[in-house]
């Protein structure tokens, strides 16, 4: 799939309730810094930056870099996710919304503990990942991994996080037409 045709697809993708139950756990007063970790073409950088925010795309794609640039006008920052380089302590925040399972899991706890890291002290991070047996591989060219919610608790709260809130979505859909698992952490540090 080609940058461009990814981004056609993805752009009325409706994360709102994501983007809510991030934002609804963040303490103190807006406009918060936030690092959309893998942040594709820029789709919800836009959505931060016309609420007010201050965010920051990262990604691995250097094509989804440049989108992101162009359409939403942020920082932008190409970065490996097995080679991440963040500063400590930067955000309120961190968007990590279909993102953190193309992280292989023997990488999963040091990849989440650098996230921690960079959180400002009690910093939120939100996850949305495909939820599966705990089974990861190669889609096509990607690495995927899919892990249940005992299975993905137990990596983030390893990496110095405290669980407040998980749901399935779509919304009000039967379980088993609930492919996505939300999570939503505080940093311990």
């Amino acid at each position: 799939m080609s940058a461009q045709s990814y981004r056609d697809g993805t752009r009325n993708h409706n994360v709102s309730q994501n983007i809510d139950a991030l934002l609804r756990h963040i303490d103190g007063d807006a406009p918060y810094d936030i690092l959309d970790f893998g942040c594709g073409p820029g789709r919800d950088l836009i959505a931060f930056a016309e609420l007010g925010h201050q965010p920051t795309g990262l990604d691995g794609c250097a094509e989804f870099v440049n989108m992101a640039k162009q359409q939403a006008g942020c920082e932008v920052w190409c970065q490996n996710f097995l080679e991440l380089a963040l500063p400590e302590h930067a955000f309120d925040g961190i968007f990590a919304n279909a993102s953190l399972f193309h992280v292989p899991t023997q990488e999963l706890e040091r990849v989440l503990s650098e996230l921690c890291s960079s959180l400002k002290p009690g910093g939120i991070l939100f996850s949305s990942n495909p939820r599966g047996p705990n089974i990861e591989r190669y889609d096509g060219s990607r690495y995927s991994v899919f892990l249940n919610l005992e299975t993905w608790r137990a990596f983030v709260l390893a990496a110095g996080f405290t669980e407040l809130e998980h749901y399935y979505r779509p919304k009000n859909q039967p379980r088993e037409q609930q492919p996505w698992l939300a999570t939503v952490w505080r940093s311990l540090s």
